[in-house]
């Protein structure tokens, strides 16, 4: 009896191991490439997969999309200035039995063609080029990653560069060429301001020389407006033609007095 009760003990152990290895559940983003001595048969899940022990092995696969950061790399641009430039690539696998059959690691390889490509691809645009376009390099990298990703079962859905890392006598001398751009407006902007002001001078003084009345009237306003604010020197102007006939006496006497 207690033979057979042993015997029972070992029977129920294997079939706890073999339905321990037979059993498999899937997540709703995962598949299992399942290979049946050593052949490709399928990919399955989610849910309950079974397997038969010793003759299948599975492989499972993640269908989220992954984060992969690309890390610093040093590029020479086309204008010849040495930067570091680091991105992000953003990427998720359509088909699982390629992304485990066609290569080894796809995490791994993804990466190192990020990177290769990220060097080759800067290198051909020039440091403004860099600044200015984002979206279309951006575009450019993408597309270029995810024609050497087709074959391995990869989808890449956005590349992002991230930063550009400037040595600091390059950072130095934008510093300067964006002090002297400004500059150079601010200057436009007085010598607009100034040939504006000179038009409307022209405009009153063509106003005033029709009409010389209006120069007297302007000289009341100005005292207006000096009065009106607490000054202990009032200046009050003197039209030239009243003292213009004392000017005229006073210059002939000083020609019969020579």
């Amino acid at each position: 009896m207690e033979a057979f009760s042993l015997f029972l003990f070992v029977v129920a152990f294997f079939v706890l191991i073999i339905l321990a290895n037979a059993i498999r559940i899937l997540r709703e983003y995962e598949r299992g490439v399942v290979f049946r001595l050593g052949r490709l048969i399928a990919v399955k899940g989610p849910g309950l997969i079974l397997l038969i022990p010793i003759v299948d092995k599975m492989v499972k696969v993640s269908l989220r999309t992954v984060v992969l950061d690309v890390p610093p790399q040093d590029v020479i641009t086309r204008d010849n200035v040495s930067i570091k430039v680091n991105a992000v690539v953003y990427f998720r696998v359509l088909q699982p039995d390629k992304a485990i059959v066609e290569v080894e690691n796809y995490l791994f390889a993804t990466s190192q063609l990020s990177q290769t490509t990220l060097r080759s691809i800067l290198g051909q645009f020039e440091l403004d080029d860099l600044l200015s376009e984002r979206d279309k390099i951006n575009s450019k990298l993408q597309v270029i990653i995810d024609q050497h990703t087709e074959s391995w079962g990869i989808k890449i859905a956005t590349v992002e560069v991230k930063q550009i890392d400037l040595p600091v006598e390059m950072q130095r001398a934008m510093a300067k060429q964006a002090e002297a751009e400004r500059e150079r407006r601010a200057k436009v902007v007085h010598a607009e301001g100034e040939f504006q002001a000179s038009q409307k001078l022209a405009d009153a003084a063509q106003v005033i020389e029709g009409h010389p009345t209006a120069l007297q009237l302007r000289y009341l306003q100005t005292l207006t407006e000096i009065a009106s604010e607490k000054n202990s020197t009032t200046i009050f102007p003197v039209p030239i033609d009243l003292i213009a006939p004392f000017l005229q006496q006073l210059k002939k006497a000083e020609q019969i007095t020579s």
